[in-house]
């Protein structure tokens, strides 16, 4: 079925849909992988926004129960240059069509992927909208030009779970309305350490490797507040990734700002984004963002390069930072951005990139056994 997908300077692609009618619009970016899309299209972090991957092929060893980093598709659309529509792999469950499909997610395929890849790094990332209704380039344009931008949009409420839960045995579990949190009765009696993580978008594996580094994990709602956290009793705080601009989560940052001192805090990609803004710095959009599993990460304490998995569209402006009080640990060796920052006498750090990565390298999952010693020490 034939397929438009026009960008808001008015380039046009000629594509075909792979599951069936249906029209998407956001912000169009690229994301470099080359396997691991099932991982994409269900990260929290994508939420508003069309997802070109780079690799060709897509769709050869369909999807499964397991690999998903939330409750459902997150991606407006996915964009991709060749499907193949017979999976062949012993853990697939269903084919990516049919996933898509399930979700009423479009889908497209012989997209010039390469083409639209260069234009948006020229260029920038920009709304756009696919259709197979409505196959009139200025039509299309003018539509496109409707969308609302990523910035200044606070997507984190609108992927932030509606209902604390904890993550017992490699899942989630919803806790009973009933069930008073308060002092830490949520805690099971081994007295592992206790992580509240503030869900501003967070990916399921995040909260398995804080479970695997020795936590009990209580995920809850983005807008929780400062004295309620303190009311559950944690030995951390942990700030999730999540999509869109940093900058309207002004409840995240308040938060962050009244705990700062008084719990440990780690954050992830938009975790990081937050503690630079609680820390009085500054955040801006970056023109094409970074999204993949390849980014070469140098960590500024060890010298070594670290490859890493980001999916991100903002970054901490480094010339914000107070020097005397917070310190860079982590730089993009492709492009110089802030890649981490650390509090010089506060128990407070963060990463831009994701090292419980999925998919991508795990050369950075470090950094979870580093916040338990933080508590530790603290």
């Amino acid at each position: 079925m034939d397929a438009r997908l026009t960008l808001e300077d008015g380039r046009t692609f000629a594509c075909r849909s792979f599951t069936g009618p249906g029209e998407a619009s956001g912000e169009v970016v690229f994301n470099t992988s080359m396997s691991g899309y099932q991982e994409v299209l269900t990260d929290p972090s994508y939420s508003g926004q069309m997802v070109t991957m780079t690799y060709p092929l897509m769709g050869n060893y369909g999807v499964n129960p397991e690999d998903v980093e939330s409750s459902r598709i997150q991606v407006a659309a996915f964009l991709v240059k060749e499907y193949q529509p017979f999976p062949s792999n012993f853990r697939s469950t269903q084919s990516l069509a049919d996933y898509l499909k399930g979700q009423g997610v479009l889908g497209v395929e012989g997209l010039d992927t390469r083409a639209l890849t260069r234009h948006i790094r020229n260029g920038g990332a920009m709304r756009a909208i696919i259709s197979t209704n409505d196959l009139d380039p200025e039509s299309l344009k003018r539509r496109a030009n409707a969308v609302p931008s990523m910035v200044g949009m606070d997507l984190a409420r609108e992927v932030t779970t509606p209902k604390p839960y904890r993550w017992v045995g490699g899942k989630p579990e919803i806790l009973p309305d009933d069930v008073k949190l308060d002092h830490g009765i949520w805690r099971e009696r081994g007295r592992r350490p206790s992580v509240v993580a503030l869900d501003f978008g967070l990916k399921y594996n995040i909260a398995r490797c804080l479970t695997q580094a020795g936590f009990e994990v209580l995920v809850v709602p983005a807008a929780t507040d400062a004295s309620t956290i303190m009311t559950l009793a944690p030995d951390g705080l942990f700030l999730s990734n999540g999509p869109g601009d940093p900058e309207p989560v002004v409840y995240g940052i308040e938060t962050t700002r009244e705990l700062l001192g008084r719990l440990p805090i780690f954050g992830i990609c938009l975790g990081n984004q937050i503690l630079g803004l609680a820390l009085g710095g500054r955040t801006y959009k970056l023109k094409f963002g970074h999204r993949g599993a390849n980014q070469p990460v140098k960590n500024l304490d060890t010298g070594r390069v670290e490859i890493t998995s980001q999916n991100h569209g903002f970054a901490v402006d480094m010339e914000s930072l107070g020097k005397d009080t917070v310190d860079v640990t982590h730089i993009n060796l492709n492009d110089n951005t802030v890649e981490g920052i650390r509090h010089r006498r506060l128990p407070a750090f963060a990463v831009q990139y994701h090292p419980e990565a999925s998919p991508g390298p795990h050369d950075a999952v470090y950094l979870f056994d580093q916040f338990r010693s933080m508590m530790k020490t603290h």
